[in-house]
């Protein structure tokens, strides 16, 4: 059982972390440049945050698959499990209270056809999306920094019996 949960793990993290993360982090640039009018860009901000939306929502199971798979090898109380999942749940709690609202936010801002909707929607008090975009890129690559150190996590097993 171990193998079929380590195979199904990987999988979904391979199919839902990478297109979050790409998702996610062209964001921000696809946003701001239709928003300073340089290009009409916004219906591709709209899909990436649909993307990230729904891809979110399938990385679900990855805590879950992990969680069994490391039940079945018998690794569930070692450290580079307990820091994965942690670092995990940090990652999973920016998507959920920053990344996507913020996304979200900005999107207020343009009209189905990419343009800018009225003034007064727009997503800051100072009307302005700048700081919520520059949070997004901030946020979006703490983000990806996370994953990476969980992916070297879930390589390298530092302290396992069972790591490389």
């Amino acid at each position: 059982m171990a193998k079929l949960f380590l195979t199904l793990h990987v999988l979904v993290a391979v199919l839902a972390v990478g297109p979050v993360t790409v998702a996610a982090s062209l964001f921000p640039g696809r946003a701001r440049k239709t928003l300073q009018g340089w290009s009409e860009q916004g219906p591709e901000a709209r899909l990436l945050h649909r993307v990230t939306k729904v891809y979110a929502a399938i990385g679900a199971a990855i805590p879950l698959l992990g969680i069994l798979t490391a039940v079945a090898m018998g690794v569930v109380r070692d450290a580079w499990v307990v820091t994965s999942l942690v670092l995990t749940a940090v990652a999973a709690g920016l998507l959920l209270a920053r990344i996507i609202p913020g996304q979200e936010e900005v999107l207020a801002v343009l009209n189905e056809d990419g343009r800018h909707s009225r003034p007064g929607t727009r997503p800051s008090a100072d009307g302005d999306a700048e700081p919520v975009l520059r949070m997004l890129s901030l946020t979006t690559g703490v983000f990806s920094l996370l994953w990476a150190v969980v992916l070297v996590l879930m390589i390298v097993r530092p302290g396992s019996s069972t790591g490389a």
